[in-house]
């Protein structure tokens, strides 16, 4: 059954396997080509951490995509540094890569880990010099920072972590403005009610779209739904807004081979020695590919205006592949 083309696919490219020797960075750059050149996927993105699970810095592992590249969108999946980050360095950073790609940038920013997340987090968090309290303000005010810098000639700015003045921000990015979505994923039995809805008020105000993974179909569903009413409420165009996906994809005709690489890769890449069979389900979408298209269909069902395709799997460059020939020809308009 050949679906239409109702979303733009993006490519989640594993900046961080370059340190485990499960890929290089020329190997990344050439999956960047290949699916630019297939003309079915829109974007390509890449992780972002600093201390707490290194990798190849994201944005200039995107300057090197975009010097091979020239129409994809590129986009991080999600920054978690962003709270860690000088909010005026980060700027000129970004504009800099948007004048690069000729204006072909997208920045997901989030809250990145809690010090209970883990010693790794409570470590970067305490060497940086940022309570774990503040990452959620520190979000919301370096948002607007950027907006600013990025928009008005010189800046002053008086807030509660960061104070300037007379700060002008060149080059200017080409876009006008950024795109800027926020990535939150609350997770059932950890966020209580008003909390979810805080957080989703908070993507309706503040970004131009949600990032999320690992979030059931019904809940994805009802929780764009919630930000697309606040926007509403706010005076903006819910329709307007970006819903992007992560997700975590294994093309395999045996679906128990598909989720046992899967499962393996995941445990391995996360370090988490294993991970729940519910856990994985929710991640992944595995199998052959009509399962495959069936899940990422769900998702788009429910309002995903932007699947992207995470392959966990050694073999990117099949996995891509496989994709291209086998799994998004079924959501092209023939």
């Amino acid at each position: 059954m050949a679906y239409p083309m109702q979303a733009r696919f993006g490519i989640s490219l594993s900046n961080r396997a370059v340190l485990f020797d499960w890929a290089t960075t020329d190997g990344l750059i050439a999956a960047a080509r290949t699916a630019e050149a297939s003309g079915y996927f829109h974007g390509v993105w890449v992780g972002d951490n600093l201390l707490s699970k290194p990798r190849v810095e994201s944005i200039v592992m995107l300057s090197a995509i975009a010097a091979h590249t020239s129409t994809v969108t590129l986009g991080t999946i999600c920054m978690a540094s962003f709270p860690l980050r000088d909010p005026i360095l980060l700027a000129i950073q970004w504009a800099s890569l948007d004048v690069l790609s000729g204006g072909r940038t997208i920045l997901s920013v989030c809250n990145g880990a809690s010090e209970r997340d883990g010693p790794q987090f409570a470590h970067e968090l305490a060497v940086m010099g940022v309570k774990s309290n503040q990452r959620v303000g520190r979000v919301i005010e370096g948002v607007r920072i950027l907006r600013r810098l990025w928009s008005e000639e010189r800046v002053t700015h008086q807030g509660k972590y960061f104070q300037f003045s007379d700060v002008e921000c060149l080059p200017k990015p080409v876009q006008q403005p950024v795109p800027i979505l926020i990535a939150a994923n609350p997770k059932a039995g950890q966020a209580d009610e008003a909390t979810v809805d805080r957080i989703m008020r908070r993507v309706a105000m503040y970004a131009d779209g949600w990032q999320t993974d690992a979030t059931p179909v019904e809940t994805f569903r009802q929780r764009f739904q919630i930000i697309r009413e606040y926007a509403h409420q706010g005076g903006r165009d819910p329709s307007q807004l970006d819903s992007c996906l992560h997700l975590m994809v294994n093309i395999n005709n045996d679906r128990e081979r598909a989720y046992n690489e899967a499962e393996t890769y995941l445990a391995s890449y996360y370090g988490a020695g294993s991970i729940s069979r519910d856990r994985a389900e929710l991640w992944l979408a595995y199998g052959p590919p009509e399962a495959v298209i069936e899940k990422i269909q769900a998702y788009i069902d429910a309002g995903c205006t932007t699947p992207v395709l995470r392959f966990v799997s050694p073999d990117l460059s099949g996995q891509l592949q496989r994709c291209i020939e086998e799994v998004l020809p079924a959501f092209r308009v023939r």
